[in-house]
């Protein structure tokens, strides 16, 4: 169903094939920099090759925003048809992605283009990618949009625990020395997002798959808290046993319409590594 209002997002908001088809989100891809080449995220290159990449040469790819080219030629059809746009970023602290979105308006020559900074990753702007939809589905316009989701963008809760602080020690989101000291003691550090920057929150000790369950439990009374709308459980390729435990304990909160399975992207994947798992929810 076609609505007065598009909504579109870069490629790190981590929502599947199947949800951008559903709802009819259009999509733009960071680009992922591997040997002096660059790919698109999602569209030329998988997480698996980054991560083989990236063991063999021990080193992370590098990212960059969303090329002006594409940004203008996905939204030129939309504003040439009048349709408003509004288009969701990973955050402003991590990237210049919007920046560039604001730029290829200013090409256009259109102020009918709304840039939300989601201030957050993966399916914490998914969350609001969702929520945007279905207000457009409902009629409701660019301006009612962007003043929902800025307004309840403090709302969204997201966190992930990570296998090893290697890649993010990597692309310089820790230094090499807390990432050696955390691999040492095999701490398994939770990173919530915070005003739009990661930040390392608890640690965990153990096996991966008993932090992952611990993780979860450990977030029970915001859980109980949450928009009953939806839940996310996204990851970089984790043991199939472990993601179905955590599924199986938001499913017995009782909580949630519901719990959205998601993999990460190449860009998420490039930061944070394998094994890395985020339960992530609006708070009511």
């Amino acid at each position: 169903m076609k609505t007065k209002v598009k909504i579109i997002a870069d490629s790190t908001c981590d929502l599947t094939d199947g949800l951008l088809q559903a709802h009819d989100i259009g999509m733009i891809p960071l680009c992922i920099v591997m040997d002096d080449k660059s790919y698109f995220d999602r569209t030329e290159i998988s997480p698996e090759e980054i991560f083989r990449w990236a063991e063999e040469h021990k080193t992370t790819p590098k990212t960059a925003a969303i090329s002006m080219e594409m940004a203008v030629e996905t939204v030129r059809p939309y504003v040439e048809a009048g349709q408003d746009v509004v288009f969701f970023g990973i955050s402003e602290g991590m990237s210049t992605t919007c920046n560039v979105m604001r730029l290829a308006a200013e090409e256009l020559g259109t102020d009918r283009v709304f840039v939300v900074d989601s201030e957050n990753l993966s399916t914490g702007i998914g969350l609001q990618v969702l929520r945007a939809a279905e207000m457009a589905e409902a009629g409701a316009s660019a301006e009612e949009i962007v003043e929902r989701i800025e307004r309840d963008r403090c709302k969204v809760r997201a966190s992930f625990v990570v296998d090893t602080l290697t890649y993010l020690a990597r692309g310089g989101r820790c230094s090499s020395v807390t990432a050696l000291l955390a691999n040492t003691l095999k701490l398994k550090p939770r990173i919530e997002v915070k005003d739009g920057r990661m930040q390392v929150d608890k640690k965990y000790r153990g096996t991966l798959d008993r932090v992952l369950v611990k993780y979860t439990k450990d977030m029970k009374e915001e859980l109980l808290m949450a928009d009953e709308k939806r839940v996310f459980i996204t990851h970089s390729g984790c043991d199939r046993q472990v993601v179905e435990e955590v599924h199986s304990y938001l499913a017995g909160l009782g909580r949630f319409d519901e719990i959205i399975e998601t993999r990460a992207g190449g860009v998420i994947s490039s930061h944070c590594g394998p094994g890395t798992l985020g339960v992530l929810f609006y708070l009511k």
